[in-house]
C-alpha cells in the first residue's frame, strides 16, 4: 500500500480509503435507494470481514457518517475495527443538515462516538457544506463548537465536505484553521463543485484533500455502464486497464489528493482497488495515458443533453434553485444506464429549494450564462424527468 501525508496534519494515510456508504447488504439489489433506507440491513458478517482484510493488506483510512446506511455504518464499522481501533483512522460527519440548534452539536457527536464504540474520533468534518448549510454552521457557533472539541480531545482534526461552487469553497477553506475537506472529483468533474481548481487551492493552504466519487458512484467503471464509444477508446489504449484503473489512477497521479474513498461490498471490488492502488503514485501516467483519458472525458462531454458546464455564472439563484447540479443529474439520466440514482439524488438528496420546481422563471440566470442556455425551459425538462 501507498500512503501520503494528509495535508498539515502529519498522518500518513493509505491512498485508498475504505467508504463506508456502499457496504454490502441482505436481501437488496445494492441500488442508491437501499443505502439510504433503514429497514434494508448491512451483511455484517461480509461487511466486517471487508474491513477487516481491507486493515491487514494496508488501508488505515475509514471514512463513515451519521446518516449512511440509515444509521448502521458507524455501528457496523465501531464493531469491525475493536480490536485494532487505534491502529487505524476514523473519520465521521456531523449531519449540518438535521442540526436544529447548536445543543445539537454535542447530542450528535455523543451519539458517534457511543456508535463507534470509541472515545474519540480522527477526524470530523462538517457533512455536505454548501452555501446554505455553511450560513446556518456559522449562526449556530459551529466553529466554536469545532475549537471545543478539539480541546476537549474527542476529535483530533476538522475538517468539511463540500457540495457547491469553488466560490463559496474557497470562502469556507479560508473561514476556518481546517486540517482536511473533502471533495467529489473525478476526470468529467474536474469543473465540478469544487473541482481542480479547489483541490488545488485547499491542498496549496496545507489541508489534506480527500477525495469521494473517483468513479463517479461506479458510472465509470461498472460493466454495462460505459457507453460503447467510451469503452472503444479504452480498448485503443497500447498498455491495457480496466475502466476503473485508468479512473483511480488519474484521481492519485494529482500530488494534492491525499486519499481517495472507495465503497468497496466485495471481496473482488477490493481486491481489484488494492491491486490498482499500488501502482497509483503521483505523475506516474503517461503525457499519451493523459491524453487518452481527456479524449474519454471529451466523449462523455459530447453526450451532453443539456450543455451546461457547471460554470456557476448563473448562481445564486434567487430562489435556491442548484441549477448545475440539476443539470448534471438530468444529463447522467441520459448518458449513464443506472438512473435509479438520479431519482435518489433529486426527490430525497436534494433540498426542496434547490430543486428545479423552484424555479419562478424570473430569468436572471439566462442572463448570465455564458453558454446561452434556455435554463427555465432546462429547469422544466429537469422536473418533468426526475420528478417522483
Amino acid at each position: 500500500m501507498l500512503y501520503r501525508k494528509l495535508g498539515k496534519t502529519g498522518c500518513e494515510v493509505s491512498i485508498l480509503g475504505f467508504g463506508c456508504m456502499r457496504l454490502p447488504m441482505k436481501d437488496s439489489n445494492q441500488s442508491a435507494a437501499d443505502r439510504f433506507d433503514p429497514n434494508k440491513f448491512i451483511d455484517e458478517e461480509l461487511a466486517i470481514e471487508l474491513i477487516q482484510d481491507a486493515k491487514v493488506q494496508g488501508i488505515n483510512y475509514f471514512d463513515t457518517a451519521y446518516p449512511y446506511h440509515g444509521g448502521q455504518s458507524e455501528p457496523l464499522l465501531g464493531k469491525a475495527v475493536h480490536g485494532f481501533r487505534k491502529d487505524i483512522l476514523i473519520a465521521t460527519k456531523l449531519p449540518a443538515w438535521m442540526a436544529k440548534g447548536p445543543e445539537d452539536f454535542e447530542k450528535f457527536l455523543n451519539e458517534q462516538l457511543q456508535r463507534l464504540a470509541t472515545g474519540y474520533v480522527d477526524f470530523y468534518l462538517l457533512h455536505g457544506l454548501g452555501r446554505q448549510t455553511w450560513s446556518k454552521m456559522k449562526e449556530m457557533g459551529a466553529l466554536g463548537f469545532l475549537d471545543k472539541i478539539l480541546r476537549d480531545g474527542r476529535v483530533r482534526f476538522v475538517g468539511f465536505s463540500f457540495h457547491d461552487d469553488v466560490r463559496i469553497f474557497k470562502e469556507i477553506v479560508d473561514a476556518y484553521d481546517w486540517a482536511l475537506c473533502q471533495i467529489q472529483y473525478n476526470y468529467l468533474d474536474r469543473k465540478y463543485q469544487a473541482g481542480q481548481e479547489g483541490l488545488e487551492y485547499a491542498a496549496g493552504k496545507g489541508l489534506g484533500v480527500v477525495v469521494m466519487e473517483p468513479l463517479r458512484g461506479g458510472r465509470l467503471a461498472v460493466a454495462g455502464q460505459i457507453p460503447e464509444k467510451v469503452q472503444t477508446i479504452w480498448d485503443s489504449a497500447p498498455e491495457k486497464r480496466s475502466p476503473a484503473e485508468w479512473a483511480l489512477r488519474w484521481v492519485w497521479d494529482h500530488p494534492g489528493v491525499s486519499t481517495a474513498l472507495s465503497g468497496m461490498n466485495s471481496m473482488a471490488q477490493l481486491q481489484e482497488n488494492l491491486e490498482i492502488a499500488a501502482e497509483g503514485r503521483a505523475h506516474s501516467l503517461s503525457p499519451k495515458d493523459l491524453t487518452l483519458i481527456d479524449r474519454v472525458a471529451e466523449t462523455y462531454q459530447k453526450m451532453l443533453t443539456i450543455e451546461c458546464t457547471s460554470c456557476s455564472y448563473c448562481l445564486p439563484c434567487p430562489q435556491g434553485v442548484n441549477i448545475p447540479h440539476n443539470f448534471r443529474l438530468y444529463n447522467d439520466h441520459h448518458m449513464f444506464k443506472d438512473q435509479e440514482i438520479n431519482f435518489l439524488l433529486y426527490n430525497r438528496m436534494t433540498a426542496p429549494e434547490q430543486r428545479a420546481s423552484n424555479c419562478s422563471e424570473c430569468g436572471e440566470c439566462e442572463q448570465r450564462c455564458p453558454q446561452q442556455i434556455k435554463i427555465i425551459e432546462g429547469l422544466k425538462k429537469v422536473h418533468s424527468v426526475l420528478h417522483r
